[in-house]
């Protein structure tokens, strides 16, 4: 292959929105060159049919095992959601999937995307006529999902770069990234608002308008060859869907395939768009370009009246028909003779068919042109293997921390809010167990007040709950198309939080230990510290993994509320070890507040040497001794170090777990 001309980053001149004209003619001629080394690329995808199993409706006789005495046969049911839907995409072209609520237009999106797993999707989807390996697809392709799942206290700029710290190779300069931010920025029209916070229902930032636009550009910053898009128009006003759509057009001009679903486009956004798909019960209605919409219509007896909006008049017609029994049948069975006849040459292209390059060299002469972004080219020309991710697992860790640290040092009301809640309770529970004396009721007031601690402590992690869940998200949207590692986000995950776990733990241990009277000096305290801090580290952990296994704050919360009762129940507090039933007693030993109870516990009173009753004898015989204490609450079975070691185990091990719940639990691919 001859060697191909290099096109640098800043070629691309960003153009206003409103502008007729998008490329100079010195971008023409680039495209021409890049046309002349490499096929355009046609996603092609044929038959894909896709349904859903209904399983049969339980009665009360089936639940509880009786027969009916009358067998009748109840085949399952299924729900068919998309079904023999043929079509392509084709480079610098927007192909729209349109339709009602319900119709499968989402669906045709993640069937594309690969977002449906292979056992359940039929058909078949290739690109200039190849099979797309999954990790192939996820390398060159972006999906921009509904929501606008965005750190609210990052500017746009910073969104971007960070984008690129993660999806752009680590051989790439400083100065080279933030020149493709700066080039995004141009090409999705964020100049005015590239120093602009994010925002959020609290703090004043970019438009809704802006936001997608944002959410877009994090997508693109690596420049895929496909973008996916589920309906990036939704909630926005007629002035802001137009300008999104209008600068995809704009990404799709620069040779890029974008895929996109629309509800109830304007007839201005519909202008901008190449090919139509409207969808009615997961069935093609129509499939065309806008121009010949209005010809279908009076082909198929329903001419558009005078003045009346095409594509509006097209969905009202089908829902109506939808409505009628065989409607929808009717007019699919119309769309594929009428496709027949005048749209042949929408399946004519001789690059679906696999002339010109391979698939591995286009996509190869397409990176070598940009110089961007997708790593290991030898690799994709030789067997198309999936490609590995940007970054090393070091680099992405610390551009995760880096977001954290500076999303999180603009918003200093959650970091204040938890200290004021520590110094709070502390101040409290040492106002309430103030110079506990050496008593029996003494001794018995310390040991409620080490169960209080350590409960306190479980209770209060969940106070973090929400803020884990909405890291989740976006986690769940970047992890999808690899922008890094599952593992560097939980490994991210465990270091950004001890610094805080650390200040609370020392807060709360000098507020308590001295006012309440506990024993020991220097040495005793470190301990002690150390204690609370496991403690948090357990119960950080603990909330970290049920934010990995629910979807919903009120779920988590349902989720972990009784764990932590019933951790408390079986603690040694309450009932002692030796008194609980056989087949309950594992459940002491799993129990996350037995472990730091029982350390704070033996660091206080494990000490042959500490009287705490004396007799009144002459003599003054201890009656009481520390040891006496430990016995009596069955806390001999552990060492106070064994109980701290467990308790940070135990921390590591819902790590673990949680990165586990995140390796099955984030696919985001139907089943």
């Amino acid at each position: 292959m001859r060697e191909v001309e290099v096109i640098p980053l800043n070629s691309q001149v960003g153009i206003e929105l409103g502008e007729t004209s998008v490329w100079h003619d010195n971008h023409l001629e680039e495209l021409r060159k890049v046309e002349a080394v490499s096929s355009p690329f046609i996603l092609t995808f044929n038959n894909l049919t896709y349904s859903l199993n209904r399983r049969k409706d339980l009665t009360l006789p089936s639940i509880f095992g009786r027969k009916d005495t009358v067998a009748t046969d109840t085949p399952s049911k299924n729900k068919v959601l998309l079904n023999d839907i043929s079509g392509e995409a084709r480079e610098g072209e927007i192909l729209a999937i349109l339709g009602p609520s319900g119709s499968g237009k989402s669906t045709l999106i993640d069937a594309l995307a690969n977002k449906i797993s292979k056992e359940s999707l039929k058909g078949s989807v290739t690109m200039n006529g190849e099979a797309l390996e999954s990790g192939v697809l996820k390398m060159i392709s972006a999906y921009v999902m509904q929501d606008d799942l965005l750190f609210p206290m990052l500017t746009v700029e910073e969104t971007l770069l960070f984008s690129a710290e993660f999806r752009l190779p680590r051989s790439l300069s400083k100065s080279m990234k933030m020149e493709r931010v700066q080039a995004v920025i141009d090409e999705l029209g964020l100049r005015n608002a590239a120093k602009t916070l994010i925002g959020d229902e609290g703090h004043r930032g970019i438009s809704g308008g802006e936001r997608r636009r944002v959410s877009i550009g994090v997508d693109i910053i690596h420049d895929p060859i496909l973008l996916f898009l589920d309906e990036p128009t939704s909630g926005l006003d007629s002035s802001c869907a137009f300008m999104v759509v209008k600068v995809l057009q704009r990404i799709a001009r620069t040779g890029r395939i974008v895929i996109m679903s629309v509800h109830q486009p304007s007839s201005r956004v519909v202008n901008l768009l190449d090919h139509l798909i409207f969808l009615s019960q997961g069935e093609i209605v129509y499939y065309g370009s806008p121009t010949n919409l209005s010809l279908y219509l009076s082909d198929f007896g329903h001419p558009v009246p005078l003045n009346e909006d095409t594509t509006e008049f097209m969905l009202d017609l089908y829902r109506e028909l939808e409505s009628v029994p065989d409607g929808t049948k009717r007019i699919t069975e119309f769309s594929k003779s009428w496709q027949r006849v005048h749209e042949k040459q929408l399946f004519c292209s001789g690059y679906s068919k696999g002339l010109g390059l391979s698939l591995g060299k286009s996509i190869t002469a397409r990176i070598s042109m940009g110089k961007l972004f997708y790593g290991d080219v030898n690799s994709i020309t030789q067997t198309l293997a999936p490609s590995k991710f940007a970054n090393p697992l070091w680099v992405e860790i610390i551009v995760l921390i880096k977001r954290s640290l500076t999303n999180s040092k603009r918003m200093p009301k959650q970091f204040m809010l938890q200290v004021g809640g520590v110094g709070f309770v502390g101040s409290i529970l040492g106002s309430v167990f103030w110079r506990l004396d050496k008593t029996a009721g003494g001794v018995e007031e310390r040991i409620g007040f080490f169960v209080f601690i350590v409960t306190t402590i479980f209770f209060g992690c969940t106070d973090v709950l929400a803020i884990f869940l909405q890291d989740r998200y976006i986690f769940m949207r970047e992890t999808a198309y690899n922008a890094y590692r599952r593992s560097s986000y939980v490994l991210y995950h465990s270091i950004i939080v001890l610094p805080t776990l650390f200040i609370l733990s020392m807060l709360l241990a000098s507020l308590t230990f001295s006012s309440v009277g506990l024993n020991g000096g220097y040495s005793s305290f470190l301990f002690y510290f150390f204690a609370i801090f496991s403690a948090f580290w357990a119960g950080n952990s603990l909330v970290s993994l049920v934010s990995g296994l629910v979807s919903q704050v009120m779920l988590g919360y349902i989720a972990v509320m009784p764990l932590i009762g019933v951790f408390l129940l079986f603690s040694g507090f309450f009932i002692h070890r030796d008194k609980i039933p056989s087949y309950w007693v594992w459940f002491h030993y799993v129990s996350i507040v037995k472990y730091p109870f029982q350390a704070i516990l033996l660091n206080e009173f494990n000490n042959p040497n500490l009287c705490l009753v004396e007799g009144v004898n002459p003599n003054k015989s201890c009656l009481m001794t520390g040891l006496d204490i430990v016995r009596k609450q069955d806390a001999t079975d552990l060492t106070k170090w064994s109980c701290l070691w467990i308790t940070l185990a135990m921390g590591v091990l819902y790590r673990i777990l949680f990165y586990i719940s995140l390796l099955f639990g984030s696919k985001n691919k139907r089943k």
